[in-house]
């Protein structure tokens, strides 16, 4: 499908677009915004910034990515992969390490959809984003651990050896704390999923916690105030960083930037399967990268789109963009009307609905088809990507993931399949030609697999020993591409036949590897005399040449 401006996407979105159209809109707002408040308020306290940061997040995400974004479904706002990353950037830097790095990687996302490079990054293999987002879930998980037991343990940039520090004690859980964590999780875990379509069990649990807060007053943890303003006193201030500072925050920018990418066109992908409507993915990622740019000024974390808040977006009936907008006019009206009463959520409650979020960010369905079909190769890469990322840093992880798959990839393509047959002279008389007995200066080798650098070391073992053949066949047909190694190997093949006096010969080229034998100059060495359509042609003509080999 061709690629579509803006312009176009509104018009082919709301076209025919009616009042009936509208209150579907509005009804899939306003029920995206009751999915995304504890959300919002959840990853805003586990990126290490605040729950009203998380909160503006959402609402500018829902404004300005929503309108910019490539698909009517996408609806973006601070998820949790996001806060994974984000976490480790507030230990180290504070909290311009996260306004920092989401204002270069917004930068950076809109370059590459300006460049229209979206479709890159496609390329990362799908069992490393499974086993990244697994990795993701683990470190959301154990990052709520202190705030669900009501603790405080010391900080570490990785989530294994943070897992690792429970296990030598030297803190005394606190009970009340854990009560709270536990009636948003029994709720989200037993609340039945017909209900939850109509009101979000994450929801319910936050006020049913709230609501026995207020009645026991225990004290524990609790959110604290929520600014009724979309402009926090907490945020990027261009004159007062250090931009000396800037190559610091490259690597991290970087790391945000794959992320959000993946998690966006992540996001496409699903949504686009349930609705039939392609993402334009080059403008998703202008969007998102507009929106990330602007966030920081806000006091705002980065934003992805988020595929839970958008599968309820259409589930609930959503038929354009606006549904995006109106969850944002939601979460807004919610800052207002209901700050007082959010400020004493409890942080457990919080705890408990990210760790739920963890436990069903996971891939289960991809998990249990790679490991029920045994997929080796699939397997490891999922194991390291996943190890790495909750030891490692996030950037790390996906090299790590996606160099292990390649070298994997590698192996198998690397196999190439040399079968060498020797002419027999009686199917050949059947054919109209005369020879006598078994013409052993013929023989036509039939390749099969890419010939490139890591397959020429079984291209030139095959031809070791090459005795009487004086007419050498390569059948090509199963040769899809070729590399400049691949050529140097053929071509000390042909320089070895020549030498003793023979012919190198080839049939079932494509197209794509003769343009590469004519830039090398090999076609011209060889001589288009000797490329045939099929091997039985080449067989003709080196018996119709060489009788006098056969002496």
């Amino acid at each position: 499908m061709p690629r579509r401006s803006l312009k176009r996407i509104y018009q082919d979105e709301f076209k025919g677009y009616s009042l009936a159209k509208f209150q579907l809109d509005v009804l899939a707002g306003l029920t995206v915004a009751s999915v995304a408040l504890p959300l919002a308020l959840a990853f805003g306290v586990a990126s290490g910034a605040s729950a009203a940061a998380g909160l503006v997040t959402a609402i500018l995400a829902g404004f300005v990515i929503g309108a910019l974004s490539g698909a009517p479904y996408q609806i973006s706002g601070p998820t949790g992969a996001m806060s994974a990353v984000l976490v480790v950037l507030v230990q180290r830097y504070g909290l311009q390490g996260i306004w920092v790095a989401g204002l270069l990687s917004g930068f950076f996302l809109l370059i590459i959809g300006l460049l229209k490079l979206g479709r890159f990054i496609a390329f990362i293999p799908s069992a490393v984003i499974t086993g990244f987002t697994s990795g993701i879930a683990l470190i959301i998980f154990i990052g709520q651990i202190d705030n669900f037991l009501g603790v405080k343990t010391p900080g570490t940039e990785a989530a294994l050896s943070k897992l690792l520090g429970y296990f030598k004690g030297g803190f005394t859980p606190d009970w009340h704390t854990i009560l709270f964590g536990l009636v948003i999780i029994l709720t989200m875990i037993f609340w039945p999923k017909k209900l939850n379509a109509r009101f979000p069990a994450s929801l319910l649990g936050i006020i049913l916690a709230t609501a026995l807060n207020f009645v026991l007053k225990w004290d524990v943890a609790r959110i604290g105030e929520i600014p009724q303003t979309l402009l926090l006193a907490d945020r990027f201030n261009p004159f007062a960083f250090d931009w000396s500072l800037l190559p610091q925050f490259i690597a991290p920018a970087l790391t945000i930037t794959a992320l959000g990418a993946v998690e966006s066109l992540l996001c496409g992908a699903v949504a686009s399967n349930m609705t039939g409507i392609r993402l334009q993915a080059n403008q998703e990622l202008v969007g998102q990268g507009i929106g990330n740019m602007l966030i920081p000024f806000f006091g705002g974390v980065p934003a992805t789109a988020a595929i839970a808040r958008s599968s309820v977006g259409i589930e609930s009936g959503g038929q354009t963009r606006l549904v995006s907008i109106i969850h944002a006019l939601g979460l807004l009206l919610s800052m207002f009307l209901l700050a007082p009463v959010m400020a004493k959520i409890p942080l457990a409650a919080l705890a408990g609905v990210l760790m739920i979020t963890a436990w069903r960010m996971n891939e289960w369905k991809a998990i249990r088809f790679m490991f029920g079909k045994h997929f080796k190769s699939d397997i490891l890469a999922f194991l390291v990507t996943m190890l790495a990322t909750i030891s490692l840093d996030l950037t790390k992880a996906i090299l790590i993931g996606s160099l292990v798959t390649g070298a994997i990839f590698l192996n198998r393509i690397a196999d190439l399949d040399v079968e060498v047959t020797e002419v027999d002279a009686r199917k050949l008389r059947l054919k109209g030609i005369d020879a006598q007995g078994k013409c052993t200066h013929v023989r036509v080798a039939f390749l099969t697999g890419p010939l490139f650098f890591a397959a020429t070391g079984f291209f030139n073992e095959a031809f070791s020993d090459l005795g009487n053949t004086h007419a050498l066949i390569l059948s090509m047909r199963g040769v899809p591409l070729v590399d400049t190694a691949g050529i140097e190997a053929i071509h000390r093949l042909y320089e070895k036949i020549h030498q003793q006096g023979g012919t190198l010969m080839f049939s079932g080229v494509h197209d794509n590897v003769c343009r590469m034998f004519k830039r090398a100059g090999l076609t011209d060495a060889i001589g288009i005399e000797n490329f045939f359509w099929s091997s039985d042609q080449a067989i003709v003509a080196a018996e119709q040449r060489g009788c006098a080999f056969c002496g």
